[in-house]
């Protein structure tokens, strides 16, 4: 081993933007940072430094000094800061695959307007690294990644070749020692040439033999700034034969090789704990949080995004703007993944609300001026899927005199209708003293009345009565003078006033909508004579069957399941409550745990029977253990009464039991985990992603400090099984999960409790991951929830239909109510944009520049073709991961493109629907 002949210095500060300080907080010890870093900079040419691959530094910072501008974009351009290329350091398994996308193109921009950016996948502190990350970062034009956790035990040179699943490398630097390798270099300036020579002999242990390039060495670390003598105090550093030099992290890239010739290769994601903590806890902590991103992220990237661009509506693009920045910037590797003090969760929270009624607000804008045609009698379905679904919908719709509910659409045909519930029509009776009406009418403004409008009226002179009668949509013609005048001509006491809705009824309607497009529906006549349907959903006392699937309840509130092709599975849902005394970024059992996992009572009780959709809700009773005590390594005697109920909803037409289980949560210090029995056992699983689907053993490689635990994350599924069937879980939040007892069980965790940002002292991890401060929060208390599909099936789950479940589970269709004039008639249904192939899933669509913009992947282990139609399709290009047109596509007669995709492949298309 031979001392390398030159190590590039590189200064950098690791900035957290919020973490166990909140984000002003923080922003203010980083301008007090960059005001200094910037000074010396500006006095001395040889100075460099990279801030940390991410732009909100640079943004945050010029917010408050805006002045500086120029002088960072001087900096940038002379090669001597380096910013980009993320917008911020992510969290790459709590947010969608898309949000990852977004938040690289908007670094990369942001980096452009301020000089260049650097052209790095730069990833220092993720908790891993998920498996498309090579292909993500090649679509958008960078050759390199340099990484720190996550790396397997096997890579023993600084440099790799990572392969994501389609077979995209990208050369990859590894970081021994980590993003600060270097920083205590210049502590001491006698010691410089001491520690130089120890960092030159450790890193040269991480070259291969005949590799002459230079070395890296990261001299930074969390929140710090470098020497401000480091020239000087490098320049006095006597290594024989090694020059010493700071650089940038570009200017070191800028010495390596782009190819990765000869070098080992890695495949799929990094989650190994052999080199480095991964702290998978925060993928199950603060549960709420990852509840907030995903349900933001689908409202932003399924509904408000597609309804805008399908319809050309460039108005609302500033609000799609602003959900983008709110997701993004929550998206940071403190943030979502709830490992920091509570404020700072409370405020992750405040923006992933901001992002969902921004997506909503959209959703509502673009809906209503669809819904314009609509009479208002009905409603107006968009289908968020690239295919025609039969789906159910629940609408509130108004009851004919004769108390029936029927439906039909835009062809006349009748639509299958269930009702579920029915609203009050009596909103008030009340008697008051004839002084008091003048009050009373202070009620009516203009013709709303309690959230309604009037619709007619009436004074009764015999028995002293006024009525009111208010529905959705009322009488224009209406005007409270005119009720003040009845009034006055009657002589009485005390009036009797009742206000009369006219009635209501929620119902569950089984519609076809077309792919990315929109049908209507509204009342209609009864029919004479209506014929059950063979596939409705029956209910026979704690069995809910629909033909395609059968599910029984257990004595001990579990459930049986069983299909027509024969798989069976018996005590799914059981719920195991056991002690949890680790912190934010780790679980631990007590030293004598106790799992709780019998219920002391169980009961069922039926909502609604059918035939469109039965519920029933299983009520399990325990008794948990209040908290749990770290010190003496066991859970408290004191034990607290918790009700448990789990909803289970069959629908018609779906091969999977939808359920939810909720619970108030009045204990510390626990985990609650939801446990499925495989029909049979299982040695791997397979879980969706970012852009993938992950296969995962029953183990995970250890040596790095912490405990291995195979805990893994997923995102929309996670399936595992054997000959005699298996299971797949939808899932609508990213969810922590585990193959235990030996292949034989999944179990999902429904809850993390934990009162510790990290533990010094921790049993499943060798050293702090942070500072020991209390997050009384993160204990979780409260009403909790967790809602989940359970899908039974036979074969491997890339035939069996999973995929396309998991897309259905997670995407309800929306509604839209009418607003034309009940004459109107209804418009016929629309396509939008048709999307079909064997395991091809959207993920995006988006307005760009006219163009609608597709982004589509092959999530499937074999190749495949994708085919896009739509009726108003007239051309298509191939393009870049940031947009950048390519290629031509063909567009037939018909109007559809045929766009080969090899496995695992991330497309994007941009089509001329003008």
């Amino acid at each position: 081993m031979t001392r390398p002949t030159e190590i590039i210095v590189v200064p950098h500060t690791h900035w957290d933007r919020e973490w166990y300080e909140p984000f002003q907080r923080f922003r203010l010890r980083l301008v007090a940072l960059l005001d200094d870093v910037f000074d010396r900079m500006a006095h001395d040419p040889r100075q460099r430094f990279t801030l940390d691959g991410q732009l909100a530094a640079v943004d945050d910072y010029l917010e408050v000094r805006p002045e500086r501008r120029e002088q960072v974009v001087e900096l940038v351009r002379a090669g001597r800061l380096s910013v980009g290329p993320w917008q911020i350091l992510l969290d790459e398994f709590l947010c969608s695959g898309e949000n990852i996308v977004r938040n690289l193109e908007r670094g990369l921009a942001r980096s452009a307007d301020l000089g260049g950016a650097m052209p790095v996948g730069y990833l220092p502190d993720m908790f891993g690294h998920i498996a498309q990350m090579p292909q993500i970062l090649a679509g958008a034009g960078l050759a390199h990644a340099c990484v720190f956790r996550g790396v397997p035990e096997r890579v023993h040179q600084h440099a790799f070749a990572w392969q994501a699943p389609d077979g995209t490398t990208v050369r990859t630097q590894y970081l021994p020692g980590g993003y600060g390798n270097a920083a205590g270099l210049m502590e001491d300036a006698a010691q410089v040439t001491r520690r130089a020579g120890d960092l030159a002999d450790r890193l040269a242990g991480w070259r291969p033999a005949g590799d002459d390039t230079p070395v890296l060495a990261m001299y930074g670390t969390d929140h710090a700034a470098p020497a401000p003598d480091a020239p000087d105090l490098l320049a006095t550093a006597d290594l024989d034969g090694t020059r010493l030099r700071l650089g940038t992290l570009a200017e070191y890239f800028a010495t390596q090789p782009a190819t990765v010739d000869g070098l080992p290769v890695v495949r799929g994601e990094l989650r190994s704990h052999a080199r480095a903590n991964i702290l998978p806890g925060v993928i199950s902590v603060r549960a709420h949080l990852k509840q907030a991103m995903n349900r933001a992220e689908r409202r932003v990237e399924r509904y408000a995004e597609p309804l805008a661009a399908l319809t050309h509506d460039g108005s609302v693009q500033r609000f799609l703007d602003m959900a983008w920045t709110r997701l993004i910037d929550a998206s940071c590797h403190d943030s979502v993944t709830g490992c920091g003090c509570d404020e700072t969760a409370e405020q992750v929270a405040a923006r992933l609300a901001e992002a969902d009624q921004l997506g909503r607000a959209v959703c509502d804008l673009v809906g209503a001026r669809l819904s314009a045609a609509v009479p208002r009698d009905g409603h107006l379905l968009f289908n968020p899927t690239p295919a025609a679904r039969t789906a159910l919908v629940r609408l509130d719709v108004e009851v004919p005199a004769d108390g029936g509910v029927a439906l039909a659409d835009a062809a006349g045909r009748s639509v299958a209708a269930q009702v579920l519930d029915r609203s009050r029509t009596v909103l008030a009776d009340d008697v008051v003293p004839a002084a008091d009406l003048p009050a009373v009418l202070t009620r009516v403004h203009g013709r709303e009345l309690y959230g309604q409008e009037v619709t007619a009226w009436s004074v009764s002179p015999g028995d002293a009565t006024l009525t009111f009668q208010v529905a959705r949509h009322g009488d224009p013609a209406f005007d409270v003078a005119d009720v003040h005048l009845a009034l006055a001509a009657v002589q009485a006491d005390r009036w009797r006033v009742r206000i009369l809705a006219a009635p209501r009824a929620t119902v569950a309607a089984l519609v076809d909508v077309p792919p990315l497009g929109h049908a209507a529906v509204r009342p209609a006549p009864l029919p004479a004579t209506a014929t059950p349907a063979s596939d409705a959903v029956t209910v026979a006392g704690r069995g809910l069957d629909n033909g395609l699937l059968r599910v029984d309840v257990a004595e001990d509130g579990t459930l049986a399941l069983s299909t027509p092709d024969g798989v069976t599975v018996d005590g799914v849902g059981r719920i195991v409550d056991g002690g949890d005394v680790g912190d934010s970024y780790n679980y631990a059992p007590p030293a004598a745990d106790e799992l709780v996992d019998k219920p002391r009572a169980v009961r069922t009780v039926v909502r609604h029977d059918g035939p469109l959709v039965a519920v029933l809700d299983v009520v399990r009773e325990y008794r948990w253990p209040v908290a749990a005590d770290v010190d003496a390594g066991s859970r408290a005697v004191d034990r607290e009464p918790i009700t448990v109920t789990t909803r289970v909803e069959l629908r018609r037409g779906e091969p999977f039991v939808r359920l939810r289980v909720e619970f108030d949560n009045r204990c510390d210090d626990h985990r609650v985990r939801l446990h499925l029995p495989l029909p049979s056992p299982a040695d791997t699983s397979y879980a969706e992603g970012q852009f993938a689907v992950v296969a995962r053993g029953l183990t995970a490689e250890g040596g790095g400090g912490e405990v291995p635990l195979p805990t893994f994350p997923a995102n929309g599924f996670v399936a595992a099984g054997g000959p005699d069937g298996a299971l797949a879980v939808l899932l609508t939040q990213p969810t922590e999960y585990e193959l235990t007892d030996s292949g034989r069980e999944l179990a999902v965790t429904v809850l993390r409790s934990i009162g510790m940002l990290s533990r010094n002292r921790h049993a499943l991890r060798d050293e702090p991951a942070g500072p020991q401060l209390p997050t009384p929060e993160a204990q979780c208390r409260g009403v909790r929830s967790v809602a989940l599909a359970v899908l039974p099936y036979r074969g491997t789950w890339h035939e069996a239909g999973v995929l396309a479940a998991a897309e259905a589970y997670r995407h309800e269709l929306l509604a839209f109510p009418g607003t034309a004039d009940p004459g109107a008639t209804l418009p016929a249904p629309a396509v939008g944009l048709s999307v079909d192939g064997a395991g091809v899933a959207l993920t995006s669509v988006r307005d760009r520049a006219g163009r609608t913009e597709v982004r589509l992947v092959a999530q499937t282990p074999a190749d495949t073709t994708a085919v896009l139609g739509g009726a108003t399709v007239r051309g298509a290009w191939r393009a870049d991961l940031l947009g950048r047109a390519g290629e031509p596509l063909a567009v037939d007669g018909d109007g559809l493109v045929r766009l080969p995709l090899r496995a695992w492949e991330i497309a994007t298309v941009q089509l001329d629907r003008s």
